[in-house]
């Protein structure tokens, strides 16, 4: 529908409803009006009454009689007028044109506020349609770069300067040691030198060659968008899909691919990605505090009803505080949040990652005994899944239970 056309129908509904309530004024002031004819002729009768009964033509017992049923009828008249007295005292035409402007001046408002005056109407599949139109028109690295807000380098400990000198003279003579490489791109980007650690980490990818992991491409995404302010651009996602190529569970790829998707207007798509690696990624990886953070939001967006669910293991804002304990203050934490894991696998079962962080804790906390029932529960669980049958021997192996 054209834009006139939505206004002109806007209009004729507002100017109808106006109407409709101004008909009610009128109807209200016309019925006040037949009331107080009403109550003259209730008057008239009462005074004929006395004249009657003065002349004797009515005993006084008719007289009574008609009195109380004209007394009665002037009742309900006065509770009528009682209930209208309002708009019947009020004159019509200020009290229309306040309803009339009430109607149209807030209908106007709150479509200004609510709507998107200009906008022509946007069914769902429109709206999708454009969102991928604007992602696949959005700006590129270097532009997003351009504009992004210059943040101060973080505050940095002059001994690790000195070391990453001393890594920097290292990779320029040795510029094919992988470990090097890795180390420089991950501190230099930690440090916001983001040329220097996308350069480095470029460099790693090329000398892996068909070696390189999902890992390596998400590493070197993350960086390109910690150099767009946190916007996720086209030379990012190509490092995303080939991470996600390598590795469709790669949970920081994942995490990155959502976002892209969210910024562009996809929240549909983002949500999907997002729920499904809330509800099975580890619970203690980097992108887990913003993913919580954020995908409500995101849901509501897409138009699906979601609550957060319970976290699993310790945040980020734990483990801070974990460390400001003593170190019987820290078993205990550590004690209880076992205890929740283990309460929870027991009652409502979890993945492999749960089973494996369970054994790991209890034989950190040397109760060797109960990471063995663990284990061997988990074993009995996942039988018949190679896959998590060998993480968790691995789990058991590393910390000395019997495999």
């Amino acid at each position: 529908m054209a834009d006139w056309d939505f206004w002109a129908v806007a209009l004729l509904a507002a100017v109808a409803v106006a109407a409709l309530l101004i008909q009610a004024l009128r109807r209200g002031r016309a019925e006040a009006a037949t009331a107080e004819a009403d109550l003259a002729v209730y008057k008239d009768q009462m005074a004929e009454i006395a004249r009657d009964l003065a002349r004797g033509t009515i005993g006084t017992d008719e007289a009574e009689r008609l009195r109380a049923e004209i007394g009665r009828r002037v009742l309900d008249l006065d509770r009528q007028r009682g209930a209208d007295s309002r708009s019947s005292e009020a004159p019509v035409a200020p009290v229309a044109v306040l309803v009339a402007a009430t109607i149209l001046g807030g209908t106007l408002a709150g479509y200004w506020y609510l709507g998107a005056p200009g906008y022509p109407d946007l069914p769902v599949e429109r709206r999708l349609a454009a969102a991928d139109e604007r992602m696949a028109n959005r700006p590129s690295q270097a532009e997003a770069v351009a504009v992004a807000a210059r943040m101060p380098p973080p505050e940095a400990d002059p001994e690790f300067l000195r070391l990453m000198d001393a890594l920097r003279t290292a990779v320029a003579e040795r510029p094919d040691e992988l470990r090097g490489l890795e180390l420089l791109a991950r501190n230099e980007a930690a440090l916001g030198n983001f040329p220097a650690g996308e350069a480095a980490q470029r460099r790693l990818i090329e000398l892996k060659g068909m070696q390189a992991t999902a890992e390596d491409h998400a590493a070197l995404a993350e960086i390109l968008i910690a150099a767009a302010g946190g916007y996720v651009s086209p030379e990012a996602e190509a490092e995303l899909q080939q991470a996600l190529a390598l590795d469709p569970t790669e949970g920081l790829a994942r995490y990155y691919a959502g976002l892209m998707f969210v910024q562009g207007g996809r929240y549909d798509r983002g949500f999907a990605l997002w729920r499904d690696l809330l509800e099975t990624g580890p619970a203690d990886a980097s992108w887990i505090e913003p993913l919580r953070a954020q995908i409500e939001e995101v849901a509501w967006r897409a138009g699906v009803r979601y609550s957060l669910p319970a976290q699993r293991g310790p945040s980020a804002g734990d483990m801070t505080a974990a460390a400001e304990m003593s170190p019987e203050e820290r078993q205990a934490m550590i004690e209880g949040m076992v205890a929740q894991l283990s309460d929870r696998l027991a009652s409502e079962g979890g993945n492999v990652e749960d089973w494996n962080r369970l054994i790991r804790s209890l034989a950190v906390l040397e109760r060797l005994d109960q990471a063995q029932a663990v284990y061997d529960e988990a074993k009995v669980r996942f039988a018949g899944r190679p896959a998590e049958l060998s993480f968790l021997r691995l789990a058991a192996v590393e910390t000395g239970l019997n495999p």
